[in-house]
């Protein structure tokens, strides 16, 4: 799947960008189905708001028992103080998490394709799993920035073996909210650890270590400017944001984050996986034999 000299930027830089992985249909898609999921979204019922720059999401039920499900979550300017939703709850869902890739029919044939089990196998992966998905709508005028972070500091394990398959389901540029990675920036250490305060109650809430407090220098980043189909691949610990869009263009995206279960999956990772979802990839695994054959 991928050449001697992907693999070796990959290596080297962190992030690997692969234009026209997917289909056009493909994403149309997932796009129509995540708009029904929203479409079916009972907000008053619910009314979560993920914001990477509040993080006061980070301590309700609803995002901490969301590995095993499939939820939606709010923009941090979705409503006013009095509860109000400002627009109509397809222009403010921030994302849909966390497990698509098992519990909608859509989003699992689309996670799991031989291509993907192979780029895996490539990268090194002996045993790989999705740990979550999501999908990200960056809408017009209110999808939220997310500031510079790197995945391992939200799905450790034992060596460090996290990685994002992030798929554009529409252009992304700097106008409408595009990715921004740090090259070589999985070489450093990560900055902080977002962690359960208590693995064995997890509605105690979470926790952010902090090892290093200063923040990144986002003159160091560079756009990753790409088209609808393409596949970005970061690195667990390659720091990346991407800023609020202000455009009149949506930026959907899906993400799939992949780790490897012959690594330590710490017991104290906020997201902590239903016993009855499978964590070992038993379809990942048979599509990479028959993509052998």
């Amino acid at each position: 799947m991928l050449s001697q000299a992907q693999l070796d930027s990959y290596k080297s830089n962190g992030f690997l960008v692969l234009p026209d992985f997917v289909s056009q249909q493909s994403c149309l898609q997932i796009r129509q189905r995540a708009e029904a999921i929203v479409s079916d979204f009972d907000v008053s019922s619910q009314a979560s708001v993920f914001s990477t720059t509040q993080q006061s999401h980070t301590q309700d039920e609803y995002f901490l028992t969301s590995a095993h499900a499939v939820r939606c979550f709010l923009e941090s300017d979705a409503i006013d103080e009095a509860g109000n939703l400002l627009a109509h709850k397809s222009l403010i869902v921030n994302k849909i998490g966390h497990a698509l890739h098992d519990l909608d029919p859509i989003f699992e044939e689309f996670s799991y394709q031989k291509q993907l089990a192979g780029i895996l196998e490539q990268l090194g992966y002996g045993a790989p799993a999705y740990i979550q998905s999501m999908y990200i709508f960056k809408s017009p005028g209110i999808g939220g920035e997310v500031v510079p972070h790197c995945d391992h500091s939200f799905l450790w394990t034992d060596p460090p073996s996290v990685c994002a398959l992030w798929f554009a389901v529409d252009d992304a540029n700097c106008e409408n909210g595009c990715l921004w990675a740090l090259p070589q920036g999985h070489l450093r250490h990560p900055k902080t650890r977002f962690r359960l305060k208590d693995a064995d109650a997890a509605q105690t809430g979470t926790i952010t270590e902090v090892f290093d407090d200063a923040p990144y220098n986002k003159s160091e980043f560079v756009p990753l400017e790409v088209g609808r189909g393409t596949l970005v691949i970061l690195n667990g610990k390659l720091p990346h944001f991407s800023d609020h869009n202000y455009s009149a263009k949506p930026r959907h995206a899906y993400t799939l984050h992949t780790i490897d279960t012959k690594c330590h999956y710490l017991a104290d990772n906020w997201l902590q996986r239903s016993d009855s979802l499978r964590l070992v990839n038993d379809v990942v695994a048979d599509s990479a034999t028959d993509s052998n054959q």
